[in-house]
């Protein structure tokens, strides 16, 4: 089964980093749809199956956490699980992002391998609890890895 992610980050260049270093995990990606903030993140809900969000704390507009609380307060979105990849370390803002429903945390700088066990983490416990196997990541994965 591949999944489709949202990537939300005011940074184009984050977003193109992330992509690639999920790409390079091996976690098999249907689809990839982004977003600079929490209001234009919120727009490709409408549009798109998303099955895991990764979005930034810190961005203008609309920052990851009132996007938390957005997608978790609408009927159709509220299950769709969302990781945060920041570089936010309060313990006391991580703290209310679980309260509001975090599903993931992924501290910048990171690396594919904590991204893939974040990212497999999340969706095994959000889609059926059915383990991702190995040859699924292997069928989805490039040969291609480097940057």
């Amino acid at each position: 089964m591949a999944f489709n992610i949202l990537l939300v980050d005011d940074s184009e260049t984050m977003r193109a980093v992330i992509r690639r270093v999920v790409e390079m995990s091996g976690v098999p990606v249907d689809e990839f749809h982004e977003a600079g903030n929490g209001f234009e993140a919120l727009d490709v809900l409408k549009d798109n199956w998303i099955d895991v969000i990764l979005s930034d704390i810190n961005m203008p507009e609309m920052g990851g956490m009132e996007l938390l609380v957005e997608v978790k307060r609408n009927e159709v979105t509220g299950s769709i699980p969302v990781i945060f990849i920041t570089t936010e370390a309060s313990d006391a803002k991580m703290a209310e992002a679980k309260r509001l429903g975090v599903s993931g945390y992924i501290k910048k700088p990171f690396v594919p391998e904590g991204i893939k066990a974040v990212l497999l983490e999340v969706l095994e416990k959000a889609y059926d609890h059915k383990p991702i196997s190995d040859a699924e990541i292997a069928e989805a994965s490039d040969d291609d890895m480097d940057f």
